[in-house]
């Protein structure tokens, strides 16, 4: 008699929900490392080889901070300095590739379609930690139209909301949302960049 086969358990991570294996691929793998490094660790045998050359290159920072403080090497600190501050900003991405930090700004653009429909488009109020699918519906309900999550041309994805709500749409932003201070808001004139404040 053939054997029944057994279930195949699954490891599934607690910061992105996805299975271990898989956090790589998901959307905030640099918060998923040091779960992974302490459950899965068998997973991801470079990000032990990091964690370690990390506390390494912690160590020789406390000691040229204590060589500074007694007095030699002054001329160190301010190179050491921007190194970890350029460190922060950058991100590695799958493959080596570099990834600078995105600024935290919402972009605001209207398109005209056909000659006479407006939509205008909402981009960047994710990285304020707001969920889009909400806010779609905020602004849908507030301007009586037509608003919905797409993806844009960049695969990130922004908020398309039907008609031109560009003259009363910063004040409704920074009354729903206080995060989002009005110097961060933006809008996209002839292909320029124009400050909201």
């Amino acid at each position: 008699m053939a054997e029944k086969p057994q279930p195949v358990r699954v490891l599934y991570c607690s910061v992105c929900s996805l299975p271990a294996e898989y956090c790589e691929f998901g959307p905030d793998f640099e918060k998923c490392k040091p779960w992974l490094i302490k459950n899965a660790p068998e997973l991801y045998p470079d990000l032990l080889k990091e964690a370690s050359e990390k506390e390494a290159d912690k160590v020789s920072e406390q000691l040229q901070s204590v060589g500074i403080s007694s007095g030699a090497g002054n001329e160190t600190a301010p190179s050491g300095q921007t190194s970890t501050s350029k460190q922060e900003e950058v991100k590695r991405l799958p493959g080596g590739k570099i990834k600078k930090k995105e600024k935290q700004e919402v972009i605001i653009e209207k398109v005209v379609r056909n000659k006479r429909k407006c939509i205008t488009i909402v981009k960047g109020l994710e990285l304020f930690g707001i969920k889009l699918g909400d806010a779609s519906k905020k602004l849908g309900k507030k301007f009586a139209t037509g608003a919905s999550v797409v993806k844009g041309p960049t695969d990130k994805e922004q908020i398309d909301v039907q008609g031109d709500i560009s003259y009363d749409i910063v004040e409704f932003v920074t009354d729903t949302w206080p995060d989002v201070p009005e110097t961060a808001i933006y809008f996209i004139e002839d292909g320029r960049k124009v400050s909201a404040a």
